[in-house]
C-alpha cells in the first residue's frame, strides 16, 4: 500500500517579514489541507536551509518515503478531525504540535502532515525554491514481498514454459515460423510452412514503412483467406531504432553474411533456445521477432565486432596495446584494464537458481575516468564471458549492484543507458534477475529516472535489497561473498594475461578446419530445420524434429574444440571458473587455482 506523507515548510527571509504576520496565513491554508503545525526539524539536516535569498512567501511541498513516528505527548497541543476534501493523509486525524528549533532560526514556521497511524520519517530532498514531488512506497519498487516469493520455486533441471522442451502448439508453430523467415532473409533454400508460408518483400525506405503500418513485415498467408491474419507493425515502441536498422541491414548487408553473423552468435547455444529469445522477448510476435534478432545481428557485425574484435583480442590484446600501441589504441586498451583490474565488476558465484552472478561495484566507478567507448566495450565483454558460463536449461544471469558508499559523484547515466540498451535490445531474456543492494537514500531520485528507461518487464526483474538479509533471499548464505556480508571467503583478485596463453589463436590451419567442420553441422541443422517446418506432422517431419536437439548438442561440444581458436583466454579461463568443454567452477577450494590447460 502506498504511503506518503506531505510536509510543507514556509521558508521566511530573516528579519524581513515579522513572524506573526506569516503565521494566520500559513494557518488558514493548512485548515484547509487538514495538516498539523509543527515547528520543529526532527533532526533532520533536510530542513537547514538558508533562505535568504528566497521568497518569503515560497512554499516547499516535499514528500518524504516513510511516515513520521509518534510524538511525544507533552508536545501535542490540539488534535482535530479530518474533514476536507483534499485530505492527504489515510488517517482519520492529524495532530498538532508546535515547538522551536533552536538550530533554525531562520525557519519561521515548519509544518508538517502528522497521521497517527504511520511510523518512521526518512531522509530529505530538498532544492532551493522549487518543488520536488516524490511519491515513494514504503515497499522499494520491485522489492519481493517476502522471502518465500523472492526465489521462484522450480527444478534447476527443468525447463521453464515457453523455452526449449516446453513449448505449447501455438508457440512451436510461431518458432517455426521464425525459423522460415530466418532462412528467407538468409538465403537459405526455399521453404514453405504446410500451413503458412512467409513472404519477404524487398526493403523498404523509412517513410515508405510509416505509411504502410497496417502490414507486418512478413505477411503469414494460409490456405484458406479467412484465417489470413497480419501481425501488428514491427516498428511499435521502437524505442531503439530497430526497424530502420532492420532494414538497412537488409539493404546493404548480403544474405550469406547475416547468416554467417546468426551463426557466430550461436556459439555453444541450442539454436532453438536463442532464437526463442527474441520471440519472447516480442511477445511471440513473428514479425517484431525478426527485426529484433537482424537488429541485434547487425548491431553485434557491424557496431561493437563482437567476434571479431572484442571477444577476439580480449584481455590479452588490450595488454598488449596497453604497452605497444599507437595513441589512441593504448588510451582505449589501457581504460578497459583498469576496469578488469580493479574489479568495477566480474563475475563469480550463481544464485539459488543456478544463475551466475556478475556483481558490480559502483563506489568504485569515477565518471570520465575511463572512456565511453571503453565503457562499452568492458560491458559487452562481460556480458559475452558471462554467456560462457550458462549451462542450459539456466539461460539468464544476476546483476548485483553493490551501492554501498554510492554517492552522487558515481553517478554516471551513459553506462547505465548502454547497458539497459545491451539487455533490452541486443541481449534479450538474459536478465534473471537484478539486485539493488544497500542503495542509499539519495538513489530514489536516481531509480525514478532509470526506471523510466526501462522496459517494465525488464523493470519488473529489479529488487531492492538490504544487509545479509535481503541477499539470501535470491543467494545462498555459503555464496555471499564476506564483502557483501555473506559467509564465503572468497575476494577479487586480478590474474594479468600469462604470455602464450592465446597461442592457439595463431594456429589458423586449424580454427580453419575446425570452422569448415562446424559449417557442415549448419547446413544438417538447416536442413532438418527446412523438413520440420515444411510437415512437422508427416513422418519426415516428425524424424527431423527428433534429429535437430541432436544436432543442436553436437554443435555446443563442437564450439567447446572450436573456443581457444577464436576466443581470447580471460580471468575466468586462468583462475579455472570457465573450464575447457564447458564445465564452471566457481567454488574450486583450492584457493590458488591456476588455468586449466
Amino acid at each position: 500500500m502506498k504511503q506518503s506523507i506531505t510536509v510543507i515548510i514556509e521558508v521566511r527571509a530573516r528579519s524581513l517579514i515579522p513572524f506573526s504576520t506569516v503565521v494566520p496565513e500559513l494557518k488558514r491554508r493548512l485548515q484547509r489541507r487538514c495538516v498539523a503545525t509543527v515547528v520543529r526539524s526532527f533532526g533532520s539536516p533536510s530542513l537547514s536551509v538558508d533562505s535568504r535569498a528566497l521568497n518569503p512567501t515560497k512554499f516547499l511541498q516535499l514528500q518524504f518515503p516513510k511516515a513520521f513516528p509518534h510524538l511525544p505527548k507533552d508536545r501535542i497541543l490540539s488534535r482535530r478531525s479530518c474533514y476536507t476534501k483534499q485530505r492527504i493523509s489515510s488517517s482519520h486525524c492529524t495532530t498538532a504540535v508546535r515547538s522551536h528549533h533552536p538550530n533554525h532560526p531562520s525557519l519561521g514556521s515548519t509544518l508538517a502532515l502528522y497521521p497517527a497511524a504511520v511510523t518512521a520519517i526518512v531522509a530529505f530532498t530538498l532544492i532551493s525554491c522549487i518543488v520536488v514531488a516524490l511519491n515513494v512506497t514504503t515497499t522499494q519498487p520491485g522489492d519481493p514481498p517476502d522471502a518465500s516469493s523472492s526465489v521462484v520455486a522450480m527444478s534447476l533441471d527443468a525447463a521453464a514454459p515457453g523455452h526449449v522442451g516446453n513449448l505449447t502448439p501455438e508457440q512451436e508453430e510461431k518458432l517455426r515460423q521464425l525459423w522460415s523467415a530466418i532462412f528467407k532473409v538468409c538465403g537459405v533454400t526455399e521453404t514453405s510452412a504446410s500451413d503458412e508460408t512467409p513472404t519477404m518483400p524487398l526493403p523498404r525506405a523509412e517513410t515508405e514503412f510509416s505509411q504502410k503500418k497496417k502490414h507486418g513485415i512478413f505477411r503469414w498467408k494460409s490456405e484458406n483467406p479467412e484465417s489470413t491474419t497480419e501481425t501488428r507493425p514491427a516498428d511499435d515502441n521502437d524505442r531503439y531504432g530497430q526497424t530502420k536498422q532492420f532494414q538497412n541491414t537488409l539493404a546493404s548487408q548480403t544474405p550469406e553474411s547475416i547468416r554467417q553473423a546468426l551463426w557466430s552468435m550461436v556459439k555453444h547455444d541450442n539454436p532453438d533456445a536463442l532464437v526463442l529469445r527474441f520471440l519472447r522477448a516480442r511477445k511471440w510476435d513473428v514479425d517484431k521477432a525478426i527485426v529484433m534478432l537482424i537488429s541485434a545481428l547487425s548491431w553485434r557485425n557491424s557496431q561493437m565486432k563482437v567476434d571479431s574484435d572484442i571477444m577476439m583480442n580480449g584481455e590479452g590484446g588490450a595488454a598488449l596495446d596497453e604497452r605497444n600501441g599507437a595513441a589512441d589504441a593504448k588510451k582505449l586498451a589501457s581504460d578497459f584494464m583498469t576496469q578488469c583490474r580493479t574489479g568495477m565488476s566480474f563475475l563469480h558465484g550463481t544464485d539459488k537458481e543456478g544463475r551466475p552472478i556478475c556483481i558490480i561495484k559502483v563506489r568504485l566507478h569515477k565518471p570520465g575516468a575511463q572512456s565511453a567507448e571503453s565503457l562499452e566495450r568492458y560491458t559487452v565483454f562481460v556480458i559475452e564471458t558471462a554467456r560462457m558460463a550458462l549451462k542450459a536449461p539456466v539461460d539468464t544471469a544476476t546483476v548485483v549492484f553493490d551501492m554501498t558508499g554510492f554517492t552522487l559523484a558515481n553517478m554516471d547515466y551513459h553506462p547505465v543507458k548502454f547497458m539497459i540498451q545491451c539487455f533490452e535490445a541486443n541481449y534479450p531474456e538474459s536478465l534473471g534477475a537484478v539486485l539493488v543492494h544497500n542503495s542509499p537514500w539519495v538513489f530514489q531520485g536516481i531509480w525514478r529516472i532509470i526506471r523510466g528507461w526501462l522496459d517494465p518487464v525488464v523493470a519488473a526483474k529489479v529488487h531492492f535489497t538490504n544487509n545479509r538479509a535481503g541477499l539470501e533471499k535470491f543467494i545462498a548464505a555459503n555464496q555471499i561473498i564476506k564483502d557483501l556480508g555473506g559467509d564465503e571467503d572468497w575476494e577479487f583478485t586480478y590474474v594479468e594475461p600469462r604470455e602464450g596463453e592465446n597461442d592457439a589463436m595463431m594456429d589458423t590451419n586449424t580454427r580453419d578446419r575446425l570452422l569448415k567442420g562446424r559449417a557442415e553441422l549448419y547446413k544438417e541443422f538447416e536442413a532438418a530445420t527446412q523438413k520440420w517446418i515444411q510437415a512437422p506432422d508427416s513422418q519426415e517431419g516428425k524424424e527431423a524434429a527428433a534429429e535437430r536437439p541432436k544436432l543442436a548438442e553436437k554443435l555446443r561440444v563442437d564450439y567447446w574444440t572450436l573456443d581457444p581458436y577464436v576466443r581470447s583466454r580471460s580471468l575466468y579461463d586462468r583462475i579455472g571458473n570457465i573450464l575447457p568443454g564447458g564445465g564452471v567452477n566457481w567454488y574450486n577450494k583450492d584457493k590458488n587455482a591456476t588455468a586449466t590447460s
